[in-house]
């Protein structure tokens, strides 16, 4: 019985000691998780600038760390957040624009993403945020303070083996070709208008690629006629409450020039690995049969009725937000919940990302 008892210290010891070794080991591999976008993937970035499109008030945040709205889109944690904590790293990828942290806490993951941004740069004319052009000057600006920081040698490690996560497009479609006063509806055909939005996504991930970047995460469009906000104007156009499927054929195709895109980088650029990020069937599984992930509402949105809220129409005033956010695939009209970001997360790390570990 002694004996036992001297050695249950020492077996917690070590399979402390084991864990720890496997969390080395995972973030040795990946030591920083980098994310540029849009609102999927903005950490809070939005919060600093001239911008309506904003979400750093209740009830956003509601599930986050002290219950506090940060500035993601989201009740809780987004995709990057649990990404970072599976590789072993922080629970969560901050802001590079919140003044918050400092470049000891980016070196461990930092976020460019900005709410309503896209590959073209007039989608991010639409409301005023950072073109992805921007995102990438701020990139520059975080390597300069990461050599000062951490010295030449490891800042270029850091950047060359960390994860890069790229998020945009859906923007592109939603907030300026679809949108009611689009110039690049009468520019382009919405094939032309792929064409053009590919050439960009190409040249972005070469620019990133020749500032260091060499493990890439590109991420596909969702199922975007099936947001509740595209169901509620499908429905006022009387078209049914279901999705709208023209949009949701864009997105199968522009995902499916992106999976073209991807296989050209890995076979032209010595060093790269690119990966597609393709949620489109998992998102059309848990609309079309949420009960099966656990949920109990995917046509409407948890925030206020659930059909057209997002940013400020979305506050704690709202009468109707719903109580238990892990019933619904929908935070708000745009977005999704923390737990359907945790369950395509999960489906990435076991299907997608988990060549980087």
């Amino acid at each position: 019985m002694e004996a036992h008892n001297f050695n249950i210290p020492r077996l917690i010891l070590i399979v402390v000691q084991f864990l720890l070794l496997i969390t080395t080991s995972l973030a040795g591999k990946v030591p920083a998780i980098i994310v540029f976008g849009d609102s999927s993937v903005d950490a809070g970035n939005n919060n600093q600038i001239s911008t309506l499109l904003k979400s750093n008030f209740e009830p956003y945040g509601r599930d986050f760390y002290d219950k506090r709205p940060t500035g993601r889109f989201c009740n809780g944690r987004i995709p990057p957040d649990f990404i970072s904590e599976a590789f072993g790293l922080r629970p969560f990828v901050p802001a590079y624009l919140d003044p918050m942290y400092k470049i000891s806490d980016f070196a461990g993951g930092v976020c460019f993403a900005s709410a309503g941004t896209g590959y073209d740069n007039a989608t991010s004319d639409v409301l005023n945020v950072l073109p992805l052009w921007k995102e990438v000057e701020n990139y520059k600006d975080y390597q300069k303070k990461l050599e000062a920081y951490a010295g030449n040698r490891k800042a270029k490690y850091i950047i060359e083996e960390s994860l890069y996560l790229i998020s945009v497009g859906t923007n592109d479609f939603l907030e300026n070709y679809y949108s009611m006063q689009s110039k690049r509806a009468s520019q382009y055909t919405i094939e032309q208008f792929q064409g053009f939005l590919l050439q960009i996504a190409e040249k972005f991930v070469k620019q990133i690629y020749d500032l260091g970047a060499r493990k890439i995460s590109l991420t596909g469009l969702p199922p975007m006629g099936c947001l509740p906000l595209e169901r509620a104007t499908n429905y006022i156009r009387g078209n049914g409450d279901g999705c709208n499927e023209k949009y949701n054929e864009v997105a199968t195709h522009f995902n499916g020039m992106l999976k073209g895109l991807v296989q050209k980088l890995n076979e032209e650029f010595p060093g790269i690995r690119v990966v597609f990020a393709d949620t489109y069937d998992l998102i059309l599984q848990m609309i079309k049969n949420p009960s099966s992930f656990g949920f109990e509402v995917a046509g409407i949105a948890c925030c206020g009725t659930g059909l057209f809220e997002m940013s400020y129409l979305c506050d704690k005033l709202n009468p109707f937000t719903c109580t238990d956010a892990n019933k619904y695939v929908f935070w708000d009209s745009f977005h999704l919940t923390e737990k359907t970001n945790l369950i395509i997360t999960n489906f990435l790390m076991k299907n997608v990302l988990a060549e980087f570990l």
